[in-house]
């Protein structure tokens, strides 16, 4: 059996987790609540997201097709 000593820690342990939890989870809910009042309108949003993830999604083609280009090539001459 673990000693006294251990085991106030492990319990001073375990709720400061449980407390640091809670606080941090009510500080994101509000966090979260805020932003979602001062957003503008969603459809609007979603438009921008949409074409923000269509932009990174043409860079990061190109970038790959850059980088693994001349392996993919050099591959394919080879018949693999």
């Amino acid at each position: 059996m673990i000693s006294i000593l251990a085991q106030e820690r492990l319990l001073g342990a375990a709720l400061g987790s449980v407390f640091a939890g809670a606080v941090i989870f009510e500080q994101r809910r509000d966090i979260y609540r805020t932003i979602a009042q001062h957003q503008p309108a969603k459809s609007q949003m979603k438009e921008h997201i949409h074409s923000k993830k269509i932009e990174f999604a043409h860079y990061w083609n190109k970038s790959v097709d850059r980088i693994f280009g001349p392996a993919i090539q050099a591959l394919s001459s080879r018949r693999w």
